[in-house]
């Protein structure tokens, strides 16, 4: 979805961690019940607490809902990922942050089939030649159940750039990817930072 210019938008990988061997769910189920560590991050992840809701007929593991932003005292901006074509358009219609506003980015999403270990939000904006890249990591997730049909992960705080040479358009790539560095959605975005709302 993203161009050829986007292809250095990749994972840093965690400092000191090493993806572990992949297992089913059912082999994580059947590993040893009195080892109360693992018991406790068998729970984290929602393993055996509700009916599984993956959907056999789609192979994907992880599938972004939508990406909002929090800005205190005005409504969430949602970018609803659902609707068919929503992806190919978010380019075309820019959204508009007053500069140095306080906003957080957040995400909605439903893991299937599997433990979705290690998932990452990547991103690049770009505006004149000058680009920035951040990385956020959301964590390991078990598949949604009825009772937890999605998740929802609110990234850290950021402030929007400000003053006259901050103001313009802006350019954005952004990457969902695991620690198997299988990526789960890539497409373009643009905002406009503006004096007012």
């Amino acid at each position: 979805m993203a161009g050829d210019h986007d292809d250095d938008l990749t994972a840093e990988p965690t400092e000191g961690f090493k993806v572990g061997e992949k297992k089913t769910i059912d082999e994580y189920q059947k590993l040893d019940q009195n080892d109360e560590s693992l018991r406790k991050w068998k729970e984290s992840l929602g393993l055996g607490q509700g009916k599984d809701i993956s959907d056999p007929n789609d192979p994907r593991k992880c599938i972004i809902l939508s990406l909002g932003l929090e800005v205190e005292g005005r409504p969430d901006i949602i970018i609803d990922l659902k609707s068919p074509g929503a992806v190919e358009t978010l380019k075309d219609k820019p959204f508009t942050i007053k500069e140095g506003a306080q906003f957080r980015m957040k995400a909605t999403f439903k893991v299937q089939h599997e433990i979705l270990a290690g998932l990452k939000y990547l991103q690049k904006v770009s505006r004149m030649g000058i680009s920035n890249k951040m990385q956020e990591m959301m964590g390991s997730y078990g598949p949604s159940t009825e009772e937890k049909p999605f998740y929802e992960k609110k990234f850290q705080s950021d402030t929007a750039p400000s003053g006259f040479a901050a103001r313009g358009h802006y350019k954005a790539v952004s990457k969902f990817v695991d620690d198997d560095n299988q990526t789960h959605l890539q497409f373009e975005w643009s905002f406009d930072i503006k004096k007012d709302w």
